[in-house]
């Protein structure tokens, strides 16, 4: 019986310490336990620590003015002895906007542009007999074009560099041309004949690098462009046009540089980014307005 008396006494003084530690925990600010629990890091440690940024780029827009050279040819069918036509005026206006793809891949956007340029063509002159192809009498052949490019543009960016290309269509119509020969069609040397077609179209596509100081980039691109529509009407000849037809489609080359200027911020906080923080400051998130 003494036994049972001492096992139970026991017991209770147990279960009273446990209480009152219990009770003690309960009292405890749990602010101070997150405190306790804490480590401490001195000054001259925290100065040590590096933290990494993670480079971010946002949606942004550009304005960018070009200038460039040119490199011309024509594939002609049936074919014909040519040669590379230089012209040194190419330039325009760009309006570039980059985003994301599907809301979280942001190398990508689209480019659009008004461009003063040239297409030509130039035949080669036989070493041997000092002639050479022609039509309308005329061998070296110049033709002012004003296009109308809309790329999809893809981009990948580093801090102060940034690699670039671009695919799409253009639109274009043909303003004027130089007609240089042996013997030129009187009347044609500045003159489109009836057959030639005005408007034009194709692809374009551009392969470049660019490289920025915000909020100016300096672009380098190499530009190819290539004619879905012929110079001039197929069946225009007026001995052979119902059985022989003929075809001939622009292909140009041009090497051009170019200032970029950015209306938008390219990385960093953006005024959206700034405006929804001091939102979110005052009013909360929509998660914490639920």
């Amino acid at each position: 019986m003494k036994k049972i008396l001492i096992s139970l006494l026991l017991a209770a003084q147990c279960g009273f310490i446990s209480f009152a530690q219990e009770e003690k925990l309960d009292s405890l600010d749990i602010k101070n336990l997150v405190e306790l629990e804490k480590p401490v890091y001195t000054d001259e440690y925290l100065d040590t620590v590096k933290i990494r940024r993670k480079f971010v780029v946002n949606d942004y827009t550009l304005l960018g003015i070009t200038y460039g050279v040119g490199m011309h040819q024509m594939s002609f069918n049936p074919a014909r002895d040519i040669t590379t036509r230089f012209s040194p005026d190419y330039f325009g206006i760009t309006y570039t906007r980059y985003g994301k793809l599907f809301g979280y891949m942001p190398y990508f956007g689209v480019q659009v542009g008004l461009f003063y340029g040239h297409e030509g063509y130039k035949f080669k002159i036989n070493s041997e007999t000092g002639t050479s192809s022609s039509i309308e009498g005329a061998n070296n052949v110049l033709i002012d074009i004003v296009e109308v490019p809309a790329l999809a543009i893809m981009h990948y960016d580093f801090s102060h560099f940034k690699l670039m290309g671009g695919f799409g269509l253009y639109g274009g119509y043909r303003t004027g041309i130089e007609r240089q020969g042996f013997a030129v069609t009187e009347g044609l040397e500045n003159a489109f004949a009836d057959y030639d077609y005005r408007l034009t179209y194709g692809l374009k596509g551009s392969l470049g690098f660019g490289i920025v100081f915000d909020p100016v980039e300096f672009h380098v691109n190499a530009m190819l462009r290539y004619g879905w529509g012929s110079l001039y009407q197929p069946d225009h000849d007026p001995d052979y046009g119902q059985y022989y037809y003929r075809f001939a489609y622009p292909f140009d080359i041009m090497i051009t540089a170019g200032v970029h200027f950015q209306l938008t911020k390219r990385v960093g906080k953006t005024k959206k980014d700034l405006r929804r923080e001091a939102y979110e400051s005052v009013f909360g998130t929509n998660k914490e307005k639920k």
